[in-house]
């Protein structure tokens, strides 16, 4: 049986974009020649030895994909990051106008349904951290002509909006970032909390007047990591309207990254009444290791089926895998 797939995160675009450079932001293994050649992996869209490619996503019955735009500022270049950052949209670009047979860029939840109606596979666009804006209002104009729909006011490092998970994790937001916030609403992009500072969950969640997000972030009751979220702040995104999307990066799901790990993580939610708030967001492209062994978005299945296994329903998984995200476009 086929099986909807619709994830509100993967850092596909970055790992296409760097093809084959080395880049320390991910943390992940210190040999330059293993980066490079997990890098090199996932050269481009179409097919790939990544986690992420349009072969395998048209696989499912239909697959919607949100496609951060990402980069550690850390790594800035000469020219900034917001020069990088359009880099990164105009190879977006490039791999809907190469793919154009099969994937379209959508913006809202309609373009989405007409996409699954022509058959195609649907790509939607966020930005991970506002760094990639300058932090200034006035880029937030160019996203909005993008399209783009979730936005991260940080990511791992900290910025004048505000501290994250791993950098000043005692600083909200500033004055600056609470405008943003508000500029950010203002023009129908959701915060996204994956990575924000616990203080500046809080504080966005006193600015915002509509749904807030966390693309990509499990059960902090159940793997107590910075990057995952208490069970109050879930209730206080299930409260906002807005969803949560599981994580398959295996350090965010447990010790083991088993499928019962995985799966708990599923019921830990649910179990606070997130039958509507709860989505995926794989983080795919994003790490090196995901969990119970998976190798790429060709194994989501073996999520749903190991949820089947435990009397989840079709409805309900239904909701999980495409109607809660769908929901808020």
């Amino acid at each position: 049986m086929k099986i909807p797939y619709f994830d509100a995160h993967c850092d596909t675009i970055y790992r296409c974009e760097e093809n084959g450079g080395v880049d320390t932001a991910l943390e992940m293994d210190a040999d330059p020649a293993k980066q490079q050649a997990y890098y090199a992996a996932c050269g481009c869209l179409r097919e790939n030895g990544g986690h992420i490619d349009l072969v395998r996503g048209r696989d499912f019955a239909r697959y919607g994909q949100f496609f951060a735009l990402y980069w550690d500022a850390k790594n800035a270049p000469a020219d900034g990051m917001f020069a990088q950052c359009q880099r990164l949209h105009k190879r977006f670009l490039r791999e809907m106008d190469e793919n154009r047979d099969c994937i379209t860029h959508c913006r809202t939840g309609a373009e989405v349904d007409e996409a699954v109606r022509r058959g195609k596979m649907a790509a939607l666009l966020s930005i991970e951290g506002a760094d990639l804006l300058d932090c200034e209002e006035r880029n937030l104009e160019t996203a909005r002509s993008w399209g783009v729909r979730l936005l991260n006011p940080v990511w791992n490092r900290a910025n004048s909006l505000c501290g994250t998970n791993c950098e000043e994790p005692d600083r909200g937001l500033s004055q600056k970032g609470k405008r943003f916030v508000r500029q950010m609403e203002e023009m129908d992009i959701y915060p996204d909390m994956s990575h924000i500072s616990d203080a500046g969950f809080w504080d966005v969640i006193k600015t915002a007047h509509g749904p807030v997000v966390a693309s990509h972030s499990n059960a902090r009751a159940l793997c107590p990591h910075p990057r995952n979220l208490t069970d109050d702040q879930f209730r206080a995104i299930r409260d906002s309207g807005g969803i949560v999307g599981l994580n398959l990066y295996r350090d965010f799901v447990g010790p083991q990254g088993t499928m019962e790990e995985l799966t708990a993580h599923v019921e830990h939610f649910l179990n606070l009444g997130g039958e509507k708030t709860l989505c995926l967001g794989g983080d795919l492209d994003g790490c090196e290791a995901l969990a119970t062994g998976m190798q790429g978005v060709q194994d989501v299945p073996k999520l749903y089926a190991a949820l089947q296994a435990r009397g989840y329903g079709e409805t309900l998984l239904e909701d999980i895998f495409w109607n809660n995200l769908r929901r808020i476009l």
